[in-house]
């Protein structure tokens, strides 16, 4: 597995093993000592699989202290454009964003740490997230940011949104807890 540093500190786009033959493809999406040599040292707690139509934007999403987690996503099918917004308070990054296209096709992954909000627009019908955690989901921890109000072009005039989504204060109405 590759960990490339990113633009914000913590995150890694990781590019995992991919084995390929006449068969297909087999690929390893974890392997607890590749991340200890990066200094990741996660325990995931839950998992769950996201499936979205072309043109929904899920996001900015994370969790407030105490329930506060470690993600890392990937794209099991189809394609999206991967979004991550920076919030927390002491970071060189706050309030800066970094995209990633994440597919069925490059296989790439994204290890996201505490205090980063993160959402992604569907590029195709049927994209499916895998996303690990190292804390259980808390709704009443479950939190967002709005995702048009910290400056990143989505690029897209009517996405497909859900009211919670819609709802998300702005980033500069967010008093950040990180």
């Amino acid at each position: 597995m590759e960990f490339l540093p990113t633009k914000l500190e913590g995150v890694y786009l990781i590019q995992p093993i991919v084995f390929e033959d006449e068969r297909g493809q087999f690929i390893k999406t974890f392997h607890q000592p590749e991340f200890e040599k990066v200094g990741l040292n996660p325990i995931w707690r839950e998992s769950f699989i996201s499936t979205s139509k072309k043109d929904v934007i899920r996001g900015m999403h994370f969790q407030i202290p105490p329930y506060q987690h470690e993600k890392l996503v990937y794209c099991t099918s189809g394609n999206v454009l991967d979004v991550l917004l920076d919030i927390r308070l002491n970071s060189k990054t706050y309030g800066q964003y970094q995209s990633f296209e994440l597919s069925s096709k490059n296989h790439h992954q994204l290890f996201i740490p505490i205090g980063i909000a993160h959402g992604f627009l569907s590029l195709e019908d049927d994209s499916t997230l895998m996303y690990l955690t190292t804390k259980e989901n808390h709704k009443d921890f479950d939190q967002g940011i709005r995702y048009d109000s910290f400056g990143f072009k989505w690029e897209i005039t009517t996405p497909i949104l859900s009211k919670r989504d819609e709802n998300h204060p702005k980033l500069e109405d967010f008093k950040s807890m990180f």
